[in-house]
């Protein structure tokens, strides 16, 4: 999808949406007046240390462990080629456009705030580069989160230079050097600073967490969908998501899901017809019915606070060293990544419990002694068929997985550079696990949703509530309702397809507006 609408990149924070917007739509850029003015600034005080006698790190000096070594200032340029060039040391597989899209946005933001000592000429092929759609091809393994994320930003500063290879705006490899000729974007010979000023940042992994917090906000949706219909084809209460218990805990996150759920089952003639006290014998549901806003609620107050964390990021200009508005240039620690690392773990261990209380309640709907006169595992004829059995496993190996993801990376630090780099942040493989773990709590949510919806149907004549009636209507505009066994795989595959795009919560919404 190609978004037109530029987004203007100055000095002041980027949004959220404008990371969406340019990572996942391809949205152009430009730098702002204020961003150029800010860059010409700075770029002036590093060109007059690269002039003086005395040492500046990152300017006229080697780096990391070998920055006790001046460098001639004819060896300068060489120095930056061979920065670039070394750091450009990443393997494994190929990731995401997008995730590499919101790197090279986030590192032209903190280029745009005068505070790297890049030069205007530099900045402006970034963003070209950008807008012209070319995405440098950056691998999984390399970045240990301190430092910045080095070497994948290495393998984008590498293709500015004119060398490396590259994705063309309709995804075909080719080599840097000719996309650049195709697109009419010079190569930049780099010059003193910039190096570092290209490479030092945890725009990586503060991408991938923007890019997940845009997932999980639409995914906690998702599982208060699901969690209602599960509730509702279980034969489950509503009782308990009432405002007023809501309140005798006041986390903010519960009360939101909760008061999601009371929406999408109201009017449910499923729900009323087990309402009389005299005819249902049930005293309260499984936790994984009853503590669904509670579940769901937490990973919704952590998300917040992560992206609480984000934002602050988008207002941060990292990079080491920095030049501060008084024109000095000074060594600093902003690119360990700790704090973007945190966050990253905990919507792991978010994303994986998530997952595992829905989990808890697909095997409910399978087992003939809780799921309340429901066929064995949903099947046509069971023992003949085998219903959503093995839709189970599936969705239970994914959580088991989730779990395993689950660990934090935060804590696993490793040394580097001669002990120079003697504690990182791992923040980029936190990011890259937790992205595993969000296409796993899609998985797993829509097989609850496909679960659901076939149990949903086997009620009949008792119908649904008109919002999770409306989640059924728009699996079976794709996925036919129960019967025999059939292949199953292609039908798990469409429901992922539906929660990935949100159209599962668009058909939720249809009846009962936004949900929170």
């Amino acid at each position: 999808m190609r978004d037109n609408g530029v987004v203007n990149v100055g000095p002041e924070p980027l949004t959220f949406g404008d990371v969406i917007r340019v990572a996942r739509h391809g949205a152009p850029v430009q730098l702002s007046d204020d961003a150029m003015a800010a860059i010409s600034a700075a770029r002036q005080r590093v060109d007059e240390l690269a002039e003086s006698p005395v040492p500046a790190y990152g300017v006229s000096t080697g780096f990391g462990a070998l920055a006790t070594r001046h460098i001639d200032p004819a060896l300068r340029a060489q120095l930056q080629r061979s920065l670039v060039r070394s750091h450009a040391a990443g393997s494994g597989p190929e990731i995401e456009t997008e995730v590499v899209r919101a790197l090279m946005l986030l590192r032209l933001h903190t280029l745009a705030t005068g505070h790297t000592g890049i030069r205007p000429t530099t900045a402006k092929t970034l963003a070209a580069l950008i807008s012209a759609g070319i995405t440098p091809v950056v691998h999984e393994f390399g970045s240990l989160g301190c430092s910045g994320d080095l070497a994948p930003l290495a393998h984008v500063a590498l293709v500015l230079m004119g060398e490396g290879v590259v994705r063309d705006r309709a995804g075909n490899l080719t080599s840097a050097a000719e996309a650049l000729k195709q697109a009419g974007i010079e190569p930049v010979e780099l010059a003193a600073k910039e190096g570092l000023a290209l490479i030092n940042g945890t725009d990586g992994m503060l991408g991938m967490l923007i890019l997940a917090l845009d997932d999980l906000t639409r995914l906690l949706r998702t599982a208060d969908v699901s969690a209602a219909m599960s509730v509702e084809a279980l034969l489950g209460t509503d009782a308990v998501f009432a405002p007023e218990l809501q309140a005798l805990r006041p986390q903010p996150g519960q009360a939101l899901a909760a008061a999601n759920m009371v929406r999408i089952l109201a009017e449910s003639p499923i729900m009323a017809s087990h309402r009389d006290p005299n005819a249902c014998t049930r005293v309260q549901d499984a936790y994984s019915l009853r503590c669904a806003p509670q579940v769901a609620g937490a990973a919704r107050d952590t998300v917040a606070h992560a992206a609480n964390v984000a934002t602050w990021e988008l207002a941060s200009a990292v990079d080491n060293p920095a030049v501060l508005a008084d024109g000095r240039v000074e060594s600093n620690g902003n690119f360990h990544g700790a704090p973007i690392a945190y966050v990253l773990d905990f919507l792991a261990i978010v994303a994986a419990d998530v997952a595992s209380m829905s989990e808890r309640r697909t095997d409910r709907f399978l087992d003939v002694a809780r799921n309340h006169g429901l066929p064995a595992f949903l099947a046509d004829d069971p023992g003949v068929d085998s219903g959503h059995m093995i839709a189970q496993y599936t969705q239970a190996a994914v959580v088991s997985e989730m779990k395993r993801l689950a660990v934090p990376a935060s804590v696993d630090s490793i040394p580097s550079s001669a002990m120079q780099e003697d504690h990182v942040s791992m923040g980029w493989s936190a990011a890259r696990k937790l992205r595993r773990s969000v296409d796993g709590l899609t998985r797993v949510l829509a097989v609850e949703v496909l679960t659901a919806a076939r149990a949903l149907d086997l009620r009949a004549p008792l119908r649904p509530a008109p919002a999770t009636a409306a989640v059924v209507a728009a699996l079976r505009e794709t996925i036919p309702g129960p019967g025999p066994d059939r292949f199953l795989a292609p039908e798990i595959e469409a429901a992922v397809r539906l929660v990935a795009d949100g159209a599962v919560v668009a058909a939720a919404e249809s009846v009962t507006g936004p949900l929170a």
